[in-house]
């Protein structure tokens, strides 16, 4: 007892232990580091001695799992022999489970250990600390980690002042109030290098039959490094496992994150310290956006989806992306990473089933009546009225046709996620979308998505029992088969909307399906028909004092008489249907009567009024992002240089047609620019080259049941087999020719009919040469 309290007593006389010194606290380096070279070399050139301005600072920010500390360790082992006077990594633990962030006065204290600084001769107060540690590294060259950091109040009294150090920092959250730090955002890995740092963790070579599979596994993993680096060293440890059934037993798993633990590492532990960080109401919107069924939100889908006012929706995602629990791809759009998403999700579904109904009510009601607005600007043929939408509480202002078609571009993934959402539940929202999308989707092109959205549309419609709303479904989908070129289900859809349209009495329908099977009939080559059916579309429609429906009837008209060589009637109405635009101010019909007129023009020889009506009409076209009709311009521009003999420009204005056509899907506009294209070739190049072009148009037009464009392929398939001599061939094609033309009665039979009687004279005379070889002589 003497010797303790002896010891006691003189304890504080004894000399304090010898201060030790530490030279490097870095962690070992990540031995499966891989790719991430863009962003290593800005690191590297930040250290560069060279540099006259050095950024001494710099916040590795991004998302749980996507290897912020990977990509700074890594850095730091290969820059340690720059930084002589030490290597410091310390935790700042903002997301270290059952722990609080780590106090900067406490890690301070152990920085200043680390020198070989006595505790006696540490200050208490965090200022003066911050100054013992500034001061104690000036002149020195320190490379500093600052890993897991909570905010810019939580390191910035851990910054040296000196430029000789180095400091990098990690963080779930961006740290813009982090004065003189250089942000380096850290996304995903790009998909080469994801797919190697499988590879490499997995400790396998995959043979080429293997590459598929493992491309598959990390974009299951959203290229996460995380998740592949879990995933990946299950595979490392079994052997035996092969690497495609391995990945298919993880593509059908049905809770993909719990299979993405190993030991004390798991992904969703991981988003679980970012998710609990978030206060109550951050939370509730996380979860909800996990109920999304888009690809991405903006604001105001998410004032709607969490029933917030815009003010407060703009700002909570803006807290949201600061965390990296969102990202930002363009300017106020935000989208959550696959396996976020997922996350979210799975929370989502710990709420009430009432509440997460009403949250995705709301967001449908949003894309609606955005859509319906939007529509109002786009549709090219008359609505009902009664196609109204609930009234908006927050909703974008579109007030012109180029903002309406901005926003149905922008939201076009959501809107049909949206639809094909409320589909699965039979909601009335997938086919008020499908209605509201279909003049959209129609003249951007998108047909295979119409077709599948209106035959949604129709399902529903069907099981809900509402038969008006199944005719508009119906008529929009037989619209869209048009557009394709399958006429026969064309025609008997536009023919089963008319029925039921009939049976609810509702003449505005009526006109619309009457319409439509007109357009059918004329690309079937049933004039007769189409004109008895355009006329009864326009008298319907002059009943109902539709203007627009009348405008576009008078056009149809046009188009019959045209095509029936009527060509003086045939400019008349275009010109009047002109007219009918004008008055309430219609650019896109103004454009399609403009080309139709600009077509009797060349068709009359007057090439210079051709020309100048279709320009006028592509200039609309092109104000009006009508990318369809701007082919037809197009076309009918390449035909007008083709007459008048500017056969390069011709060229290339019925190929940019020819190339639009095909992009878009529209077979009949790409058959009839390949026949334009064979009219050229034959008189410029030969008619090898044009045979082959009029032999595409052919097998197009006979896949699309176009018995017209079949004939015009047909009698410039005989053209070139008569340059070439074989005038057995030439005879056959363009008697086929003629029997389309007479059952179309089309002006192109007197023509087709002389040029025969031509052919037949050649072949009467030299029969021995209709096999299109001369005999040996």
């Amino acid at each position: 007892m003497q010797v303790v309290e002896y010891n006691a007593q003189h304890l504080d006389q004894l000399p304090p232990p010898a201060p030790i010194t530490l030279h490097t606290t870095l962690p070992r380096d990540v031995a499966d580091f891989t790719g991430r070279t863009e962003e290593l070399s800005r690191l590297l050139h930040a250290a560069d001695e060279g540099q006259a301005q050095v950024i001494s600072i710099h916040t590795v920010d991004g998302m749980p799992g996507v290897g912020k500390t990977a990509l700074v360790i890594h850095t730091a082992h290969l820059l340690a022999d720059d930084y002589p006077d030490g290597h410091r990594f310390v935790r700042l633990g903002a997301h270290t489970p059952g722990a609080a962030p780590a106090d900067p006065a406490g890690v301070l204290t152990q920085l200043l250990l680390s020198l070989g600084i006595s505790p006696r001769n540490i200050p208490q107060s965090l200022e003066e600390k911050a100054g013992m540690w500034r001061d104690a590294l000036t002149g020195r060259r320190m490379l500093l980690i600052l890993d897991d950091a909570a905010s810019a109040a939580q390191v910035e009294p851990l910054l040296p002042a000196s430029k000789d150090c180095l400091v990098l920092i990690t963080s779930r959250r961006r740290l813009p109030d982090l004065d003189g730090a250089s942000p380096l955002p850290l996304n995903t890995l790009p998909p080469l290098q994801a797919s190697d740092l499988f590879i490499r963790v997995s400790r396998r070579a995959p043979t080429a039959s293997d590459r598929s599979a493992v491309t598959q596994a990390v974009e299951l993993c959203g290229h996460l490094p995380l998740a592949i680096t879990l995933l990946a060293g299950r595979l490392a440890h079994h052997r035996a496992w092969n690497i495609k059934e391995f990945t298919d037993e993880f593509a059908t798993a049905q809770d993909r994150l719990a299979e993405l633990e190993a030991g004390d590492r798991a992904l969703a532990a991981s988003f679980d310290l970012s998710y609990h960080h978030l206060p109550p109401d951050l939370q509730r919107l996380y979860r909800r956006l996990g109920l999304h069924p888009g690809p991405d939100t903006d604001p105001y889908a998410t004032a709607a989806l969490d029933d917030i006012p815009l003010a407060t929706a703009r700002r909570r995602l803006n807290e949201l992306y600061t965390a990296h629990l969102i990202d930002e791809p363009t300017p106020r759009r935000y989208r959550l990473h696959d396996l976020l998403r997922t996350y979210a999700h799975s929370l989502a579904q710990q709420d009430p089933s009432s509440d997460r109904d009403q949250a995705v009510t709301r967001l449908l009601d949003h894309y609606h009546r955005t859509a319906h607005t939007a529509d109002r600007y786009l549709s090219t043929v008359p609505r009902h009225d009664n196609a109204t939408a609930p009234p908006s509480t927050t909703a974008p202002v579109l007030a012109t046709r180029d903002q309406a078609l901005a926003w149905m571009r922008a939201e076009l993934t959501n809107l049909l996620a949206a639809a094909h959402h409320a589909a699965t539940d039979h909601l009335p929202h997938t086919a008020a979308l499908a209605r509201t999308m279909a003049a959209f989707l129609d003249q951007e092109g998108h047909w295979a998505e119409a077709i599948a959205l209106h035959q949604a549309a129709a399902r529903t419609a069907h099981t809900i029992s509402s038969p008006d709303v199944e005719a508009h479904a119906v008529l929009d989908l037989g619209w869209v088969r048009r557009r394709t070129g399958n006429s026969p289900e064309a025609g008997e859809l536009a023919q089963r909307a008319y029925d039921l349209y009939h049976t609810l009495d509702d003449h505005l329908g009526q006109a619309n399906a009457l319409r439509a099977l007109g357009l059918v009939r004329q690309m079937t080559g049933d004039y007769q028909d189409a004109r008895q059916l355009a006329q009864r579309a326009h008298d319907l429609y002059h009943t109902l004092d539709n203007r627009l429906g009348q405008a576009n009837a008078v056009l149809d008209l046009c188009r019959v008489q045209r095509r029936t060589g009527d060509y003086l009637e045939a400019g008349k109405l275009a010109q009047r249907a002109y007219d009918l635009y004008h008055t309430f101010g219609y650019r896109l019909g103004q454009a399609n009567a403009l080309l139709d007129l600009g077509w009797v023009r060349r068709l009359t020889g007057d090439y210079l009024e051709a020309g100048e009506l279709a320009q006028r009409a592509y200039d609309l076209y092109h104000t009006l992002g009508n990318r369809q009709n701007e082919a037809w311009a197009l076309l009918e521009l390449g035909q007008v240089n083709r007459d008048t003999r500017d056969y390069a420009t011709a060229a290339d204005l019925l190929e940019r047609s020819r190339a639009r056509f095909h992009e878009l899907g529209d077979r009949k506009g790409e058959a009839e620019a390949l026949t334009a294209a064979g009219d050229l070739q034959a008189a410029t190049i030969g008619p090898e080259l044009a045979l082959a072009t009029y032999q595409q148009a052919l097998t197009l037009a006979r896949q699309i049941h176009s018995p017209l464009d079949q004939a015009h392929a047909l009698e410039g398939i005989a053209s070139c087999h008569s340059a070439l001599h074989h005038h057995r061939e030439a005879v056959q094609s363009l008697r086929e020719a003629i029997v389309l033309y007479q059952r179309l009665g089309v002006a192109e039979t007197a023509r087709a009919t002389d040029h025969l009687k031509q052919l037949e004279a050649v072949l009467h005379e030299s029969p021995h040469r209709g096999g299109g070889k001369e005999p040996q002589r």
